[in-house]
């Protein structure tokens, strides 16, 4: 299994590497312009909203044409993208460029359903946890390279790396990736159909848990870094490292421990696990007074998120019908940048008015929601099982 989906796992790798260049230098690059922090939320949010619109139409394309020529044509996108924000010289330039580069992600639905395509449902979620071992990895060195290229040689040099690194993308994916869908013959799913779908209790209850969950884990991004400041007096630096120790963390997680629990006792529980851990962990923000008391927190987060994420994916890919299965993941992905819009004003402002005890509140309400969701959906899960076989002797 892992070698089928080993030209997936290295494009998404090089994709969110040149991605994450961009995450401690955009900041610092738009305030060169004399823009104000306002300017950079609205730009965070302008790329958020480009991608909650392109994901679903993206990831139907796909379901059409076939996954790897929606690649090609977004990594060409991106490619250019980042070039222009290489090149601009004004903040208008700027946002220009990050409206392309936005409106060019649907890499990540895409890539969800390239691999669910080559799997066998009993394997996805382990799958799922190797996807996200390489988005980890690609977290953790992108804003160790992006930092290093900056101090050495100023705002261009990193974000033409990125354009680089876009482009070794397309190339590897234009020679190595097979196609892994082909729609000729299939029947190509109306908007009737995938109104259906996304009613469809197979799939929409999975859908708005893990929006619950995603609306938890943007609310705790958005605040982690604020919340290391506040309560623990972190700079810069020292919140980098933290960083990219959860991204070293998840990695083990996602290689390691993370696919033999998914394994071993299924989807739907280790999911419930997951959410289960990261609940525990942003309800013991209030007790964090020093770095032995964040640990705790740190470390159920990480295991949580590495865990639940794959899991979930895996069962609204089982969910979905196969003629739809790019159009509802690239629903999910949209939701996911809806979150990432929404959610962290609304926790950094907990955090500015009431103090650091009240940082994980937002996460703590969205993950007890998404538990409650999975709890009840394991419980039906264990129903059906019984009333089937019962049914099965009666006959």
């Amino acid at each position: 299994m892992l070698t089928r989906i080993l030209p997936i796992l290295g494009v998404t790798f090089i994709d969110i590497l040149g991605f994450s260049i961009l995450l401690p230098i955009l900041p610092y690059f738009v305030k060169h312009f004399g823009a104000s922090d306002l300017v950079v939320g609205l730009l965070f949010s302008t790329f958020a909203a480009c991608q909650f619109l392109a994901g679903p139409l993206w990831g139907n394309v796909s379901d059409r044409i076939g996954r790897k020529k929606v690649l090609i044509v977004s990594q060409i996108g991106a490619t250019i993208g980042w070039f222009m924000l290489a090149l601009a010289h004004s903040i208008g330039m700027v946002f220009i460029a990050r409206i392309v580069e936005g409106a060019s992600g649907g890499n990540l639905s895409v890539t969800q359903a390239y691999v669910a395509d080559l799997v066998e449902p009993k394997q996805r979620g382990r799958a799922f946890s190797y996807v996200g071992a390489s988005f980890s990895a690609g977290i953790v060195f992108g804003p160790l390279l992006g930092g290093t290229l900056y101090e050495h040689f100023g705002f261009s040099a990193p974000f033409l790396a990125a354009a680089t690194l876009q482009f070794v993308t397309l190339i590897v994916t234009i020679i190595m990736l097979p196609e892994s869908r082909n729609p000729e013959g299939s029947q190509v799913a109306t908007l009737s159909h995938i109104r259906a779908s996304l009613a469809d209790p197979a799939v929409a209850p999975i859908l708005l848990q893990m929006w619950a969950f995603s609306l938890a884990l943007y609310a705790w991004f958005g605040v982690f870094a604020l919340l290391l400041q506040a309560a623990l007096g972190f700079n810069a630096a020292s919140s980098s490292f933290f960083f990219a120790s959860f991204g070293v963390l998840s990695v083990i997680m996602q290689l390691g421990p993370g696919p033999r629990i998914i394994d071993n006792i299924g989807d739907r529980r280790s999911s419930n696990i997951g959410i289960a851990c990261a609940l525990a962990g942003f309800l013991l923000v209030p007790f964090v007074h020093s770095v032995a008391t964040l640990v705790p927190t740190f470390l159920l987060f990480g295991i949580g998120m590495a865990i639940a994420r794959p899991a979930l994916s895996s069962i609204l890919t089982a969910g979905a019908p196969e003629n739809q299965r790019g159009t509802i993941l690239g629903v999910s992905s949209a939701l996911d940048n809806l979150s990432g819009v929404s959610m962290p004003p609304l926790s950094t402002s907990l955090l500015g008015r009431y103090g650091p005890p009240w940082a994980g509140a937002v996460s703590s309400l969205f993950a007890f929601v998404a538990l409650v969701m999975g709890l009840a959906a394991q419980r039906r899960d264990q129903t059906q099982s019984v009333e089937q076989p019962a049914e099965l002797v009666a006959k």
